[in-house]
């Protein structure tokens, strides 16, 4: 586990995205887990910002989203569909028939779960894979519970969440409550994680999933168990691990 400090925001976008688009750069055909929300909002545009200006070349790379909400339009700006679009997918030349999202209106959730853990498998997994973390320590839309579900599934979101996600919306009853999210299993089984944190609200539960036993009631505890993952954090985010950990800090 490599842990990475960022004086701030825009420091710790920049230290990221140089980490995905090194591995672009050298496997053009890599593929990419992404994720959404506020956090890598920083890392795509500084993305986009490289491929306009020449340096980056997404034309045979496969993206896996990590999650999507139930019964959301896909037109509805707070899909993640939507959002991949919006914020990325449209600005780069990725091959929009190489991007993959969970279908939140699919009529039958299980066998979409079943359908989206075959896509992943039938790109021989994601070779780097993007991560923030919730306030309840989900990774994806992971919620604590008794067990790591490991393949991908429907959750029923904990309210912390969606109080956390309300302000992308009119209110708080307008968060859709479920949502199809990846598993474990193919987070874990990621070639290389990338964890991003920012801001003094995540600076308890990042300390808890990194320092903290592991347990499935703190979901992205499971990363200390990967052998390749890195933390990029500014140092609200940082700040209970430097004063606990200090000598863990890059």
């Amino acid at each position: 586990m490599k842990i990475i400090s960022a004086p701030d925001y825009q420091s710790m976008s920049r230290k990221a995205a140089n980490i995905i688009s090194a591995q672009v750069i050298l496997f053009p055909n890599s593929v990419l887990g992404l994720a959404t929300g506020s956090t890598p909002i920083g890392v795509y545009n500084q993305l986009i910002d490289w491929y306009q200006k020449g340096d980056l070349d997404f034309s045979k790379v496969h993206s896996v989203n990590l999650d999507e909400y139930c019964d959301l339009p896909v037109e509805h700006e707070q899909s993640y569909r939507n959002y991949m679009d919006t914020n990325f997918f449209s600005h780069i030349n990725i091959s929009m028939k190489n991007t993959n999202v969970p279908n939140g209106l699919a009529k039958d959730i299980n066998a979409e779960c079943r359908r989206y853990d075959k896509v992943i498998s039938d790109l021989d997994g994601i070779d780097l894979q993007l991560l923030g973390i919730g306030h309840t320590g989900h990774i994806g839309f992971n919620e604590p519970d008794e067990d790591f579900d490991k393949t991908t599934h429907c959750v029923k979101l904990k309210q912390k969440t969606i109080d956390a996600n309300a302000r992308f919306f009119a209110s708080a009853d307008e968060v859709p409550k479920y949502a199809i999210t990846m598993g474990i299993k193919a987070i874990m089984q990621s070639k290389k994680l990338l964890l991003l944190a920012n801001g003094t609200s995540k600076a308890d539960i990042l300390y808890r999933s990194l320092f903290g036993p592991i347990t499935p009631k703190v979901p992205a505890s499971i990363l200390q168990l990967h052998n390749d993952v890195t933390i990029v954090a500014d140092e609200e985010a940082l700040a209970v691990i430097r004063a606990q950990c200090p000598d863990a800090i890059s």
